[in-house]
């Protein structure tokens, strides 16, 4: 048994969060003594690695207890989970890592570094090759602001939107391997994210959106990207999206029409 003092030291938080966790029943003491004092097992220290695991994705308390509760919670699915989003932001970090020491060298070494090394992430002809399918696709005007935004930003910004976009498929990946359904509100949440993610780039009409879930799964390339993470989520996210984007036309249709009955009963006046 552990007191809360040393859980607190152990995991690095403090003691009035664990006495949070406590009261919102996300990590409970395996008992309080007479005294009041709370001690903790080995179970509960694993549950708070979870938990801790869990907020380092970007999950909110309230989802991180709802994953935890359900009667599919699987620790050691959970943790190859966690372990498979972490090896992928070791990766980007890595090439991050060696595109600075080359860039390092290159300013004070006059070592020669092309600009292909300078942004690795995507080389010119494939950037050239995914523009022109995109016009045909989605036509000039939303490619054409989706090309201007992205130009507009720092590298280092570019570096953090594509971290961020990372994460969120990590984080769903995690509720796949959790078995929450697609139309729950913890993946809607993330669905949310991921289309308002996709406004660094444009503005993305709802049938781009419907289109995108699709891409996704038709397209081997955007296909091989999310079998990185699960060999499942080219699915999932298509059945998400398919949820998120019926319940998005459903409230405009309900919007136009108290709009067009609101006209009326102006014109009646």
């Amino acid at each position: 048994m552990y007191t809360v003092k040393q859980v607190a030291e152990l995991a690095r938080v403090s003691v009035r969060t664990l006495h949070h966790y406590d009261t919102i029943g996300l990590l409970r003491p395996a008992r309080v003594n007479t005294n009041g004092y709370r001690q903790y097992d080995e179970a509960a220290l694993l549950r708070l690695q979870q938990i801790l695991l869990y907020r380092e994705m970007g999950l909110e308390l309230e989802q991180i207890k709802d994953l935890l509760d359900s009667p599919d919670f699987d620790l050691a699915r959970a943790l190859r989970s966690h372990r498979t989003a972490l090896e992928h932001r070791i990766a980007r970090l890595q090439e991050l890592v060696r595109t600075v020491e080359r860039t390092i060298d290159h300013i004070e070494r006059n070592t020669p570094m092309s600009k292909k090394q300078m942004f690795k992430a995507i080389t010119p002809e494939e950037e050239q090759e995914l523009t022109r399918e995109a016009r045909l696709q989605y036509g000039p005007t939303l490619v054409d602001e989706s090309v201007r935004r992205w130009g507009s930003y720092t590298q280092a910004k570019k570096d953090t939107i594509l971290a961020e976009g990372n994460q969120n498929y990590a984080n769903l990946t995690a509720l796949l391997e959790a078995n929450m359904p697609p139309e729950s509100p913890e993946v809607q949440q993330l669905v949310e994210r991921w289309h308002n993610h996709l406004r660094y780039f444009y503005e993305p009409p709802l049938e781009v959106l419907r289109g995108l879930g699709s891409l996704y799964n038709d397209d081997p390339r955007f296909r091989a990207n999310f079998d990185r993470f699960h060999p499942q989520l080219a699915d999932y996210m298509r059945s998400a999206i398919t949820v998120y984007v019926d319940e998005l036309e459903t409230a405009e249709i309900k919007r136009l029409l108290a709009a067009d009955d609101d006209a009326a009963e102006q014109a009646q006046g």
